[in-house]
């Protein structure tokens, strides 16, 4: 029986998932491209609000904020599926590209969205791709990405929710 995932409270998260079998799909410009092109698609059509992301050769971190009517399973799952369609198309063929499932973490406060924002940034350095972060250029810390404004983490403070 596969695990069952409950439905994430509302606020802004720090997700990560992986490529099928952890290959290295975004050293390839064109699926670079497509993926930036996806994300940016779902964004412009006001699905989540989006702060900072990464595509390592083998995984993907975003910092986001789900619209009021969409989860964050939904986002990824509009994101990841919309990715792969898209991929299908362009390569003629279905293939599988994610694995299953991702990971999030409920950003806190100021503090904590800074702590990933910077974790994301710093990603490519850390792996010795670039010597400084802006100079890696899938990642929102090089120049010319639009990104949203820092989210009102008042609004979705985890006191406010219920503890179960």
């Amino acid at each position: 029986m596969k695990p069952v995932r409950l439905i994430s409270p509302p606020g802004t998260y720090f997700i990560t998932f992986t490529t099928w079998q952890r290959q290295r799909l975004f050293v390839v410009e064109s699926y670079v491209r497509l993926f930036l092109k996806t994300l940016y698609g779902y964004r412009r059509d006001g699905r989540y609000r989006m702060y900072a992301f990464v595509l390592m050769p083998e995984h993907v971190h975003l910092l986001l904020t789900p619209a009021d009517e969409v989860t964050i399973e939904r986002a990824i799952q509009l994101i990841k599926g919309g990715y792969s369609h898209a991929l299908g198309e362009t390569i003629g063929r279905r293939r599988e590209v994610w694995q299953r499932g991702f990971t999030d973490h409920r950003i806190r406060d100021g503090q904590d969205f800074a702590h990933h924002q910077t974790y994301i940034h710093q990603n490519p350095v850390a792996r010795r791709l670039v010597s400084q972060a802006g100079e890696y250029r899938y990642s929102s810390a090089f120049s010319g990405y639009k990104l949203d404004a820092c989210p009102d983490l008042t609004r979705h403070r985890l006191e406010s929710f219920p503890r179960q």
